[in-house]
């Protein structure tokens, strides 16, 4: 979880893959909560890159700020992935035919 790049978010699946274990996704949260060391956990979200809090709870209001803070957009509940290895003439012009 520490690699996920600041203002970007994983999937418990995909954090699980990354880590050698494809599927143990339900274990990452358990992980996350055992860890001795502070973990990005607010970066992690559900597959369907919705936040995995009740949306009325402290926490999921708690979560829903951090990842704003990092530049994080949101679309109704669901966070807006952005691809990191897109170049400027890709964004601007698409991809090369």
């Amino acid at each position: 979880m520490n690699s996920i790049p600041f203002g970007q978010v994983m999937g418990y699946g995909e954090v699980a893959r990354a880590a050698g274990f494809p599927r143990y996704s339900r274990m990452v949260a358990v992980a996350m909560g055992r860890s001795p060391e502070p973990l990005p956990w607010y970066r992690v979200v559900k597959s369907d890159r919705t936040l995995a809090f009740e949306p009325d709870s402290e926490l999921y209001r708690n979560q829903t700020l951090l990842l704003k803070q990092e530049g994080v957009l949101f679309e109704s509940s669901k966070v807006v992935t952005v691809e990191l290895d897109q170049s400027l003439d890709k964004m601007l012009w698409g991809p090369i035919d």
